[in-house]
């Protein structure tokens, strides 16, 4: 297999969502460019809109006309907030801040997916949080009349930090996270770009209150999680080299492109700059020959999002790779850690599942066949389609579709560049 070409995927994720919230609670008109087009960013929009922002279509130019901290308003609707995790749990904070109640719901798969992480640390603050069964949606939440807060993370997550800050900005109260591990970092830098006082200092955050957010233009880097299933598809490749432009490679995220480079890929960055407040650089991978290697919890939050292709790509290695610490797996989409076991073994590869994370067994390039459950989960269907790009493979990927959460134009793309 050969792989040739430039390739600009579409704009982060996190960022997108962080961009549009803070786009409707600035004062004035934010402009957003590049903005990632997905179901998940769709449902943020939507959210957004219910609670009276104006926030319009989607576009690479999507100009919103901020409410304020203060002008957010009770929604008529449930907040339906589709397959998204973050749109959750970061919404969550932002109405926990303001003085009005909101129902949040979500499919079957995000109704799953535990609530009380970011719940626990509201409710210490004085928003109250109603549950209907176990800890997921439909939750409601009742915001306002806020209190400081002093927090230590239980568990490394950006988006539970992410939710105290914004309930913190918009309920006008002090806030200071103690992280056990440092994570994705964009609410703070995008805070600090909008004249919020954001102190960062040892793995402790800062929020000072503020009066207002000031509008600002943001422009949304490429995506690192998927800029990840490009780079890993000319790690495992034959010959060539793919070159990914504009990415995100802030050092809360660049965490996979280590690995690859660590497993024998050559990784380079070129024309590396900041852009928006993150550095961006031209991604230039290219294939040589790959070993195992050994994952660590202490590296899993700057690439959580990017281990089911890992995955893959180890078993296209040789010797074994071990991933450990990565518990936060259980609760995404799907049960990543079961997902990627069985079905790198239901394709024919070597893998052993963990209670924290797991073991692949490489044993070089070589074609594999058969069907791949996703269970719903983009990151599970876009992995196995990298691993089934391997000439002679034939994988099955039962819901190809499901990639339009976060990569709409996944497969065009992937066919593309395999030469």
């Amino acid at each position: 297999m050969r792989v040739d070409g430039v390739l600009r995927v579409p704009g982060d994720k996190s960022i997108s969502h962080r961009a549009l919230m803070l786009g409707a609670l600035g004062d004035g008109v934010s402009c957003v460019r590049g903005v990632l087009q997905s179901l998940d960013l769709q449902s943020t929009a939507f959210v957004l809109r219910a609670l009276g922002a104006g926030v319009p279509d989607l576009s690479n130019q999507t100009v919103i006309r901020g409410v304020g901290l203060r002008g957010l308003l009770a929604p008529s609707v449930d907040l339906d907030c589709g397959n998204s995790g973050t749109t959750a749990r970061l919404m969550t904070g932002i109405v926990a801040g303001s003085p009005l109640a909101a129902r949040f719901t979500g499919d079957a798969s995000l109704s799953r997916r535990p609530m009380k992480r970011v719940s626990r640390p509201l409710t210490e603050m004085g928003a109250r949080v109603e549950f209907e069964a176990g800890d997921g949606l439909p939750m409601t939440v009742h915001g306002g009349g806020l209190r400081g807060l002093t927090w230590h993370m239980e568990t490394a997550s950006a988006q539970v930090k992410s939710a105290i800050l914004l309930a913190g900005l918009v309920g006008d109260v002090p806030v200071e996270v103690h992280e056990s591990a440092p994570t994705r970092d964009h609410t703070e830098r995008m805070f600090a770009g909008r004249g919020v006082d954001v102190r960062v200092d040892a793995g402790v955050v800062t929020l000072v209150p503020a009066a207002r957010l000031d509008a600002a233009d943001q422009l949304v880097p490429a995506d690192p999680s998927s800029a990840a299933f490009f780079a890993s598809l000319a790690a495992i490749a034959d010959s060539g080299a793919l070159a990914l432009d504009d990415v995100c490679v802030n050092a809360t995220r660049a965490g996979a492109f280590q690995v690859l480079r660590r497993m024998g890929a050559s990784v380079r960055f070129e024309n590396v700059r900041t852009e928006g407040g993150e550095d961006v650089a031209r991604v230039v991978v290219a294939p040589s020959a790959l070993r195992g290697t050994v994952i660590e919890g202490s590296e899993v939050p700057s690439l959580v999002d990017e281990l089911p292709v890992l995955a893959c790509v180890a078993a296209c290695a040789d010797g074994e790779t071990r991933v450990s610490g990565a518990g936060e797996l259980r609760v995404k989409e799907s049960d990543r850690i079961k997902a990627i076991v069985e079905n790198l073994r239901a394709v024919g590869a070597d893998a052993e599942e963990l209670a924290d994370g797991f073991v692949v067994r490489g044993t070089g390039r070589r074609p594999l066949a058969g069907r791949v459950t996703t269970h719903g989960d983009h990151r599970i269907a876009m992995a196995f389609g990298v691993l089934g790009a391997i000439p002679g493979s034939q994988v099955t990927v039962d819901d190809p579709a499901c990639a339009a959460v976060s990569f709409p134009t996944f497969w065009k793309e992937l066919s593309r560049v395999v030469g």
